[in-house]
């Protein structure tokens, strides 16, 4: 498996995509509306926020793929349809309307939604939106990558290359994520086409394998969203075997996918709202994987482990106090820990105790903008990885006028 420099949703075969501003939002340099195409009907799974309060857009999916098939994805961005009389109608006429025009089914339609909660949706925007929007569809994601993007900084588009028999095959996504941010589904919206040959079901067991490995693996700030989602079309354009099973290739496929989800988990991090560095906590040594996931989750969530991070201080007690409330069975006299940048390594804690060390050089790794925290419970073989970012002045701002 390889990465594929520059690439996106339309890397697998037959799909297209395209992003236009349709009025959304009040800024018109800002795309709003995002549209994935497959040329042909796909099998379809996806996993969503664990919210109870959950957007509109979320009720019409789960709908709309209970037959497992899908072969478009339309999100607006501005506005989560979330808490609205009307969400769902609305929800549904988009679907409509954008099935309409591309000539498929309006069961077909995967729906998404993110922005502010609590305000009526302009669906006259969106309409004026779907002609331009399936008009301009081509090769290039960066426009429907653009198009779902709210406070993020950067555009989130990724793409890998495997073999499934002789045959090759890509994975590909776009990602939008910066705030309100927690494990249980904490991605935002990700998008997500193959043009591997697998039945719905087993490409649903892949898609849980692979956030549970990555995006239920992101903390920014604790707030689980309404509209969070995930979705997988497979257009089976590669021609390999279809996957029926879980043979060798299904592993490798579902490997696959958990590494692009990976990579779409850091980049999301790292984007966190406010944030300038990366956080990943890798915790080995623990007796159970629900441990080892636990324990990384729970520093990667700390304000104070956060907070540290910010100011490049190796205050590594936060990291043993993020350990000790986890919730899990462990001995805190056998933790080892150490922070790790691209500038060294600076072992600071050894058996649940401090040691010497050069405060000069844990600022050097400190200061870099991405940074693991290795903490070694030296209590078993488990591993777990966690991704977050460090908590700064910035994100107080941008959250404290989001709406004004």
């Amino acid at each position: 498996m390889k990465f594929i420099e520059n690439g996106s949703v339309t890397s697998p075969k037959g799909f297209s995509a395209s992003g236009v501003h349709c009025g959304i939002r009040k800024n018109q340099s800002k795309k709003d509306l995002a549209l994935i195409f497959c040329e042909k009907r796909c099998t379809a799974a996806a996993m969503y926020t664990k919210n109870l309060v959950k957007g509109a857009p979320l009720t019409v999916t789960k709908n709309n793929i209970s037959d497992g098939y899908a072969q478009a994805v339309i999100c607006n961005s501005g506005n989560a349809n979330t808490c609205n009389a009307d969400g769902v109608e609305k929800a549904e006429i988009t679907c409509a309307a954008v099935a309409k025009k591309l000539g498929i089914s309006e069961k077909d339609v995967i729906i998404g939604s993110t922005g502010v909660i609590g305000q009526p949706i302009n669906i006259d925007a969106i309409l004026s939106g779907i002609d331009p929007l399936v008009d301009s569809l081509s090769d290039d994601g960066n426009a429907a990558a653009e198009g779902i993007m709210t406070t993020d900084t950067v555009k989130k588009s990724f793409a890998v290359e495997l073999e499934l028999n002789g045959k090759p095959v890509k994975i590909g996504g776009i990602a939008k994520g910066s705030g309100m941010i927690n494990p249980n589904m904490a991605t935002m919206l990700c998008f997500v086409t193959t043009d591997a040959a697998i039945c719905s079901e087993l490409l649903h067991e892949a898609l849980v394998y692979a956030v549970e490995k990555s995006l239920n693996m992101v903390n920014i700030d604790g707030d689980t969203s309404t509209n969070d989602m995930m979705t997988i079309m497979a257009s089976g354009l590669a021609e390999n075997e279809c996957i029926t099973e879980k043979n060798e290739d299904y592993f490798v496929f579902a490997e696959a996918l958990a590494a692009l989800a990976i990579e779409i988990a850091k980049a999301v991090a790292k984007d966190g709202e406010g944030a300038t560095k990366l956080i990943i906590a890798r915790v080995y040594g623990c007796q159970t994987d629900e441990c080892a996931r636990s324990l990384a989750l729970s520093v990667v969530s700390s304000s104070l482990v956060k907070a540290a991070m910010f100011g490049a201080d190796a205050n590594w007690g936060r990291v043993l106090c993020a350990l000790g409330y986890a919730g899990q069975d462990i001995d805190v006299t056998k933790i080892d820990v150490s922070f790790v940048s691209d500038a060294g390594r600076v072992e600071v804690c050894k058996n649940g105790a401090g040691i010497p060390f050069s405060e000069e050089l844990a600022k050097q790794v400190l200061v870099c903008d991405e940074i693991t925290i290795d903490i070694n419970m030296n209590d078993g073989m488990e591993y777990a990885e966690a991704y977050g970012c460090d908590l700064t002045y910035d994100y107080v701002k941008i959250n404290g006028d989001y709406r004004t």
